[in-house]
C-alpha cells in the first residue's frame, strides 16, 4: 500500500524541509513556529505539518475533507503546537496540518484522533499495527498542503534515533523517506550532552537516513557562543552535516503556548502556606492568588497562560500536598477525568477545596474540572477506564455521563471567543444558572452563592475584557494587557531571533532541494 501511495504523490514544486530533534522537548515546535512567521513575513505562503503528535494540549481547527480536498465548517482537534504554527504562518489552522493526534490516557495507551475526529483508544502495540493505514491519511493530508502552499515546514516527533521504531515509522525518517524531504536535526544544549546526542544519532541510524540529514542546529545556548567553536568542528567532522547555526535561549518562549505538559514539569513558584492568623489581603493591594491543580492527565493547560502572565496575579500549580489559601482554585481540563478525580481524592484535595469554598473562596472547573464539581460522573461503557461511576465533589447540582460523540466546537461571542473539546453530557439544576451566556445559548453552571462555577469552554481567559472583569471580581486591578497581541509580538520577536542566529539562506536553499 505504501508503495502505491508513494507513486501517487505529485511532483508539485512546493519547498519542503523537515526538522527533527535528538529527543523530545528540544525546541522543534518553537523553531518551526519562528520559521513560519519569518517566511510569512517575507511574503511566502508557508504552512506547518506534523504527521503524528502526542499531546493532551489540543486546539480546535477546521476539518479538511481529504476526499473532496477542501476545508469544511466542521471542527476537529489538532495539537496546540500546530495551531500556534498556523497562527505564526498567518493562516487558519486545519486538521490536515496534524492528521494524527495521540492523547495519552494512561502509561501504555492513547486516544487516537484521525483528521480531527476520535478514532479509538489504542495500546502502543495496537497502534503500531495500524500505522500502514494511518500513513495513507498522513500522505493525503501532506499532499493537500503542498497543493495549497508554497512552502511546508515539517516537524518530526521524538527522535529519529529510536531505531527500534524505524520500521513502519510515520513520524520521522519513515515519513521523510516517503516524501523525499531534506532533514535538519536539532539538539538541545541546555540539557547537556548535545555533542553526544547529535553524533550518537548519526551513529545509530542507517546510511540512507544519515544522507537525508543535511544540517544541524544547536538550540537553547547560554553564554559565550565562541566557546562552542571546537565542538561545531568536531560534530561536522564526525557527521558530515552542516552547522546551520547556534540559537541562543529565547527569553520570551514562556509567553507562547507549550505543546505538552513537559513544560509544567519545570520548577514552579512554591505557594506560601498561610497561618491561622493570616488575614485575607485587602482588595487591590496585593496580587490575586490563584492555585491550579496539576493532575496526572491535565489537558489544555494553556488555559492558564493568560493568568500566569497577568501582572496582578500570582498563579501557582500544585501537584501534591495541602492546598494553601488562595482567592481562586482552578481545576483544569483532564484527558482522564475519573482517574484524575481519584488522584484528587488521594491527595485529600477534596477536603481542602470544600474548606476553601466554605471560607468564601472561589472555585472554577474547566471541562473535566467542571465535571468533577458535580454530584456524580457516570461512565457506563467504561470509556475512561475500569470504573463505571465515581462520586464527584458535589459542589454543583449537576451530573455527567461519559457517552456519545466528542464535542469539538468553536464558540464565537460578540467580544469573546472560546472552544469546546469534551466527551460527555452534563445535566442538572445549576445549569439554569449559567457561568457564561450568549443569545439562545448558555454555557456551564454556577452555584446559588456564585462561588463555585464551571463550563466546558476553553480559552476564555484569552479574551481581554472577560479576563479583566473576572479577575477584578477577585480583587485584581484591571490592566491593559492584550493577550493576543502578546502572542503576536512574541512570534515576531522569535522570527527575528531565528533570522539573526540561523543560516536562513541555506535553510531556504535546502527546502528547494539545492
Amino acid at each position: 500500500m505504501t508503495k502505491n501511495l508513494q507513486s501517487n504523490i505529485s511532483t508539485k514544486a512546493a519547498q519542503q524541509i523537515m526538522f527533527m530533534g535528538t529527543g523530545s522537548d528540544v525546541g522543534k515546535s518553537l523553531i518551526v513556529a519562528g520559521l513560519c512567521r519569518l517566511f510569512a513575513n517575507k511574503g511566502i505562503n508557508v504552512a506547518p505539518f506534523k504527521s503524528q503528535n502526542m499531546s493532551n494540549n489540543a486546539a480546535v481547527a477546521n476539518i479538511f475533507d481529504l476526499e473532496a480536498q477542501n476545508i469544511t465548517k466542521n471542527m476537529g482537534e489538532i495539537g496546540r503546537a500546530q495551531w500556534l504554527q498556523a497562527k505564526a504562518a498567518k493562516i487558519a489552522p486545519a486538521t490536515n496540518m496534524n492528521p494524527i493526534l495521540l492523547k495519552p490516557e494512561n502509561e501504555t495507551g492513547s486516544q487516537v484522533i484521525i483528521n480531527g475526529k476520535k478514532f479509538k483508544s489504542l495500546k502502543a502495540r495496537q497502534y503500531y499495527q495500524y500505522k500502514p493505514e494511518f500513513l495513507e491519511v498522513i500522505l493525503k493530508s501532506y499532499e493537500s498542503l503542498k497543493n495549497q502552499h508554497q512552502m511546508i515546514l515539517v516537524e518530526g516527533a521524538g527522535s529519529p534515533a529510536e531505531t527500534n521504531l524505524r520500521k513502519n515509522d510515520i513520524a520521522n525518517m519513515g515519513f521523510a523517506e516517503q516524501i523525499n524531504i531534506p532533514v535538519v536535526l536539532i539538539g538541545d544544549i541546555d540539557r547537556g550532552g548535545v555533542i553526544a546526542s547529535i553524533v550518537g544519532t548519526y551513529e545509530v541510524i542507517s546510511q540512507a537516513d544519515r544522507n537525508r540529514i543535511k544540517g544541524f542546529i544547536i538550540n537553547k545556548f547560554r553564554g559565550d557562543i565562541s566557546l562552542f567553536d571546537d565542538a561545531i568542528i568536531e560534530i561536522e567532522n564526525r557527521t558530515g552535516w552542516k552547522n546551520l547555526g547556534i540559537l541562543p535561549h529565547f527569553p520570551d518562549a514562556h509567553l507562547l503556548p507549550a505543546e505538552d505538559s513537559v513544560a509544567l514539569e519545570k520548577p514552579q513558584k512554591t505557594p506560601q502556606k498561610s497561618t491561622k492568623n493570616s488575614k485575607k489581603h485587602p482588595k487591590n493591594t496585593q496580587k490575586t492568588r490563584i492555585l491550579a491543580l496539576k493532575m496526572p492527565h491535565i489537558a489544555n493547560f494553556d488555559d492558564l497562560d493568560p493568568l500566569s502572565q497577568h501582572q496582578n496575579v500570582e498563579l501557582n500549580l500544585v501537584n501534591s500536598g495541602v492546598l494553601p489559601e488562595a482567592d481562586l482554585i482552578i481545576i483544569p481540563g483532564s484527558k482522564s477525568t475519573i482517574a484524575d478525580l481519584e488522584y484528587l481524592y488521594q491527595q485529600g484535595w477534596d477536603i481542602d477545596i470544600k474548606s476553601h469554598v466554605r471560607r468564601g473562596g472561589k472555585l472554577l472547573g474547566i471541562c473535566g474540572g467542571f465535571q468533577m464539581l458535580g454530584k456524580i460522573i457516570n461512565d457506563p461503557n467504561m470509556l475512561e477506564g475500569s470504573s463505571k461511576s465515581i462520586k464527584a465533589l458535589g459542589l454543583l447540582d449537576i451530573e455527567t455521563e461519559i457517552a456519545g460523540d466528542k464535542s469539538t466546537n468553536l464558540v464565537e461571542f460578540d467580544n469573546f471567543s472560546a472552544y469546546e473539546i469534551h466527551l460527555g453530557e452534563t445535566t442538572g439544576n445549576d445549569l439554569k444558572n449559567p457561568m457564561i451566556t450568549k443569545p439562545n445559548k448558555n454555557f456551564g453552571a454556577k452555584s446559588p452563592s456564585g462561588n463555585v462555577m464551571g463550563s466546558y469552554l476553553h480559552g476564555i481567559f484569552t479574551n481581554d475584557d472577560f479576563r479583566e472583569d473576572f479577575l477584578n471580581d477577585l480583587g485584581a486591578n484591571k490592566t491593559d494587557q492584550n493577550y493576543n497581541q502578546t502572542i503576536e509580538n512574541a512570534l515576531d520577536n522569535l522570527s527575528l531571533h531565528i533570522e539573526k542566529h540561523l543560516n536562513i539562506k541555506t535553510i531556504n536553499a535546502m527546502s528547494k532541494g539545492q
